[in-house]
């Protein structure tokens, strides 16, 4: 089976062959992989930091969108056939830079007709953790300030979208060149992230918003400042400041989810949430691919395994 992956830890993403998928155990679906995401979370894969799957020789990859190829036998609500996606830990050993992809049935979602198959493999991971973030660690309510540091990103804009689709009234930091697609997300105010944000969020909100999540890596403490007292932070980044304030703080690491997922893929469809796509690109460019979404990228970057 054509991959891509990496042979040690660490180690270059290439192009290696590995062994057909065995039968699906009891809980589990085998997915013919059509598109795959791309993520920073990728990376750290790759170097080991996030420990999932392997050992190496093993392929990268972890959001994926196919068609199901095998069910097994104690399996309900999927069928063979079934078109899908899926962010789906815990891996067996790979992950979906590959033809074909062993997931648990808990983690797979029906793909609606009117979503995208580039689309659908991008947005399990960035979707997942916008909600649980924002329903889970924040509990946003209707009407309610809520800053989103770091939405120009895939997972950021779907922060904004979701925020707002939940009633809450968005402050967004992005570049300048991003903001007018971060305002057609429907944020009330799009700040410069060069600025001096959290003083302006302050100042819009008359003293802090209630509740704020951070997508920029080790700015969350700079988030931190653009919350009221008593009020609630949320970091996807890894990098929880200390309390103060009485200001709650929240490390959010994704969860899968299928059931979850199936819910945000109806949003998808329905176009009330969106994924920007910069380009798609072929297996062989895998390496290439991730080092550009590493670097910072317009838009989500998909693999294709359509042959």
């Amino acid at each position: 089976m054509r991959a891509a992956g990496i042979t040690a830890l660490g180690g270059p993403v290439e192009i290696i062959e590995l062994n057909e998928p065995p039968t699906p155990a009891a809980t589990e679906v085998l997915i013919d992989v059509v598109t795959a995401g791309i993520g920073n979370w990728d990376e750290l894969v790759r170097i080991g930091s996030w420990q999932i799957g392997g050992p190496p020789p093993m392929a990268l990859g972890t959001a994926a969108a196919g068609t199901v190829a095998a069910v097994g036998s104690g399996v309900a609500g999927l069928r063979e056939g079934d078109r899908v996606l899926t962010h789906p830990l815990p891996l067996r050993r790979h992950g979906t830079w590959a033809a074909r992809v062993l997931a648990p049935a808990a983690s797979v979602a029906l793909r609606p007709p009117e979503a995208s198959w580039e689309a659908c493999g991008a947005f399990p991971i960035p979707a997942l953790t916008a909600a649980q973030t924002l329903d889970e660690a924040l509990g946003i309510e209707n009407g309610e300030w809520v800053v989103v540091n770091g939405a120009g990103g895939v997972t950021g804009g779907l922060l904004v979208q979701l925020a707002v689709a939940r009633g809450a009234r968005v402050i967004a930091t992005a570049s300048p060149k991003k903001a007018e697609r971060i305002r057609s997300y429907g944020a009330a105010e799009v700040l410069d992230y060069h600025e001096n944000w959290p003083a302006l969020a302050r100042e819009i909100t008359g003293g802090g918003a209630q509740k704020a999540v951070n997508a920029a890596p080790e700015q969350a403490a700079a988030t931190l400042q653009a919350v009221a007292d008593g009020g609630r932070l949320a970091t996807i980044t890894g990098d929880p400041p200390e309390e103060e304030r009485g200001v709650a703080v929240s490390d959010v690491y994704v969860r899968a989810d299928g059931r979850q997922l199936s819910v945000l893929a109806e949003l998808l469809a329905r176009g009330t949430l969106t994924v920007p796509i910069a380009s798609v690109r072929p297996l062989d460019q895998a390496a290439q691919a991730l080092s550009e979404v590493v670097a910072g990228t317009d838009g989500a970057i998909v693999l294709s395994l359509r042959t």
